[in-house]
C-alpha cells in the first residue's frame, strides 16, 4: 500500500470521527447567515462556540498530519465563518444589555427548568422536614438556627416578643434582615460554584435554606403568627428564594453535566453547561439586587401583612411571566 493510500485512509477515518460536528456547525452557520438565528434553540447557541473550538482543533490536527488539501481548505473556511459570527463586529453595549434581558437570560432560565424544579423541591422538603422536627421537639430548632441568629426568637419566646420582631424594625429584625440577605446571596453563589462537585453540596445548601425557613415557621405558627411571618418574608423572599433556586439549578446543571457527560468529554460537557449556568447566574445577581431593595426599603415602610404578601406574590407572578410566558410568545418564529 502506498503512502498516498495510507494518507487517504487516515483522512477518511478522521472525517468519519469528526464530520458530524463539522456538519452541525456548518448547518448553524448557514441558518445565522440566512437570518434565521431566531430559529436556533438556546442550547444550540450555547453549543456554537464549543463546535467552533472543536473545528479549530480538527484544523490543527489536519495541518500537522498533512491530510488532504481539500479537507484543510474546508476546515479553514468553516473556522473563518464561525470566527466572524462569534467574534466579529459586536453590537453596542446597550443593545447587548437589551438582548440579555429580552432573550439571553430568559432563554437560559428556561433551559434549566428541570433543575429549577428539583431545586425548589429541595427547598420545600427542607422546610417541611425542619418544621415537623421543631414542632415535635423544639430542641431541633438550634440545629438549624444558631443563638446569634435567633436573638430571642426561639420556641420559648412569648407572643409579644415575636410580634414585636415582625413590625418594630429598629429593635427587632433589622440585624437579622441584613444577615439574611447577605446569607442568601452567599448561598446563591456557593450553590452555583459547588456544582462542580457533582451537585452534592448544592443540593445540601438548598435543603439547608429550606430548613431555616421551616424552623422559623415552627416557632411563629404555634403563637398564631404564621401569616404575619409569611408576609414579612414574602415581600422580598419570593424574589430572593427564586434567585437561590435558580442558582441551585445552575449548579445542578454543571454537576449533572460532569457526572453524566454523555457522548462528550467531561470537560466539553461542563463547558457547555457552564455557558448556560453562567448566563443564569448573571441574572441571579439582578434578582438579588431587586430583593435587597424590597427588603431594605419596602419591608421597613410597609407593615400591613396583606400588602406585604400582595407585593411578594405579585413579584413572583411577574418573574414567572417574564421567564416562562412572555419569551415564548416573543420568540415565536415568523414566516
Amino acid at each position: 500500500m502506498s503512502a498516498r493510500d495510507l494518507s487517504a485512509g487516515s483522512g477518511q477515518r478522521f472525517r468519519e470521527a469528526r464530520g458530524e460536528d463539522w456538519a452541525r456547525l456548518e448547518s448553524m452557520l448557514d441558518d445565522i447567515e440566512r437570518g434565521r438565528a431566531s430559529q436556533l434553540t438556546s442550547g444550540e447557541l450555547f453549543e456554537l462556540p464549543v463546535l467552533y473550538r472543536a473545528t479549530l482543533s480538527s484544523l490543527s490536527v489536519a495541518r500537522e498530519t498533512s491530510l488532504d488539501a481539500d479537507l484543510v481548505a474546508y476546515l479553514e473556511s468553516l473556522s473563518t465563518r464561525a470566527y466572524f459570527i462569534l467574534y466579529g463586529v459586536h453590537a453596542p453595549f446597550w443593545r447587548r444589555l437589551m438582548r440579555f434581558f429580552a432573550h439571553d437570560w430568559p432563554a437560559a432560565v428556561r433551559e434549566v427548568w428541570r433543575e429549577t424544579g428539583v431545586a425548589v423541591a429541595m427547598i420545600v422538603v427542607g422546610a417541611v422536614a425542619a418544621y415537623l422536627l421543631v414542632r415535635s421537639d423544639p430542641s431541633w430548632y438550634y440545629a438549624f438556627i444558631g443563638d446569634d441568629l435567633a436573638q430571642g426568637r426561639d420556641p420559648s419566646a412569648s407572643y409579644d416578643t415575636l410580634h414585636k420582631s415582625l413590625y418594630d424594625t429598629p429593635d427587632g429584625l433589622s440585624v437579622f434582615a441584613s444577615w439574611l440577605f447577605a446569607h442568601n446571596a452567599w448561598v446563591a453563589i456557593r450553590c452555583f460554584a459547588f456544582g462542580f462537585a457533582f451537585g452534592v453540596p448544592t443540593a445540601l445548601m438548598l435543603v439547608e435554606t429550606g430548613c431555616m425557613m421551616g424552623a422559623f415557621f415552627a416557632v411563629f405558627v404555634p403563637k398564631g403568627l404564621g401569616f404575619q411571618l409569611a408576609g414579612w418574608l414574602a415581600i422580598h423572599g419570593t424574589t430572593e428564594l427564586f434567585a437561590i433556586a435558580l442558582a441551585g439549578a445552575a449548579g445542578l446543571r454543571i454537576g449533572m453535566a460532569i457526572a453524566f457527560p454523555g457522548r462528550q468529554s467531561r470537560f466539553a460537557s461542563a463547558v457547555s453547561a457552564g455557558r448556560v449556568s453562567g448566563m443564569v447566574m448573571l441574572g441571579v445577581g439582578v434578582m438579588l439586587a431587586v430583593a435587597g431593595t424590597l427588603e431594605g426599603i419596602g419591608r421597613q415602610v410597609i407593615t400591613n401583612d396583606w400588602i406585604r404578601i400582595a407585593i411578594g406574590g405579585g413579584a413572583l407572578i411577574l418573574w414567572l411571566l417574564y421567564f416562562y410566558v412572555v419569551p415564548l410568545r416573543a420568540g415565536t418564529p415568523r414566516d
